[in-house]
């Protein structure tokens, strides 16, 4: 339910502080801050350590939604700091406190390095078995590019990691994100790294972990649907397990024996540039 206020009002911000050089555990900490209608989150945070509390740590960089940085739990639900407007989502009380189903490095920063680790692990770019040819373009169709834009626009926040029940349960399981990139490289017509990503997406915390609660795509900020991305992902593995999987033409070298083949008739060739 939205909050909408059109004027500056009081708002509890009640926040969850661990410092692990000096805390025995995780505490919880009020702040009165004067919230405005516009103000983010991510606004009101820099308020309280500009106006009340110094010490207050979270992590931020591009305030535009891009960079992924500033996940946490925003009044029981992970969001970004930066594209969550404070009357939105409150009336008189906001409660913030770190990502949950990682550590804490301190008070809103969580250690998003596990996340990383699997990302990398799943082989989460374009891997070519040519000899030679890595500097060359390759052709690809509007139709190849829309099999795996969507799952493209993954800004690496975490959110969806954080959201996810089996990986609350499992912490050696993949997770939502990086399943989720390991299906966005398989469908792309330039990759050839499927046969070494099922390994470790096929394997007992991997695709079939995952219990398809949906909430990665719930809480996901950029509509790249995860929990939709690692069923795909499963079709694939038992298609593949079961020799169903069918081969998709490689993505040819631009100006190749079969560029002129795959070129789309409809669009004509462009003309020569002239320098004058």
């Amino acid at each position: 339910m939205s909050a909408h206020n059109d004027k500056a009002t009081d708002i509890l911000v009640h926040v969850r502080r661990f410092d692990p050089e000096r805390d025995g555990k995780p505490r919880w900490q009020d702040y009165t801050l004067r919230a405005e209608p516009g103000m983010t989150v991510l606004d009101g945070l820099h308020r309280i350590k500009e106006t009340l509390d110094p010490t207050l740590s979270w992590r931020y960089s591009c305030r535009m939604g891009v960079c992924g940085s500033c996940g946490m739990l925003i009044n029981g639900r992970p969001r970004l700091a930066c594209n969550t407007q404070i009357f939105d989502v409150a009336r008189d009380r906001l409660v913030l406190a770190p990502m949950p189903n990682y550590a804490i490095v301190k008070d809103l920063v969580p250690d998003l390095t596990p996340l990383f680790e699997k990302h990398v692990s799943v082989h989460s770019y374009i891997e070519r078995k040519d000899d030679g040819e890595k500097a060359a373009e390759f052709i690809q169709t509007p139709e190849e590019l829309e099999r795996y834009l969507q799952f493209s626009y993954c800004i690496r926040c975490g959110l969806c990691m954080s959201a996810c029940p089996t990986v609350a349960s499992d912490r050696n399981y993949l997770g939502p994100m990086p399943l989720a990139q390991a299906h966005r490289y398989n469908g792309d017509s330039r990759d050839d790294g499927f046969s070494e990503r099922k390994k470790i997406a096929g394997s007992s915390h991997g695709a079939f972990r995952c219990h398809y609660a949906g909430e990665c795509s719930n809480v996901c900020p950029k509509g790249v649907d995860p929990a939709r991305a690692v069923q795909l992902l499963k079709r694939d593995l038992v298609f593949s397990y079961l020799r169903l999987l069918k081969r998709r033409p490689r993505a040819q070298l631009s100006g190749g024996p079969s560029a002129d083949a795959r070129r789309r008739p409809d669009i004509p060739e462009a003309p020569p540039y002239t320098v004058k």
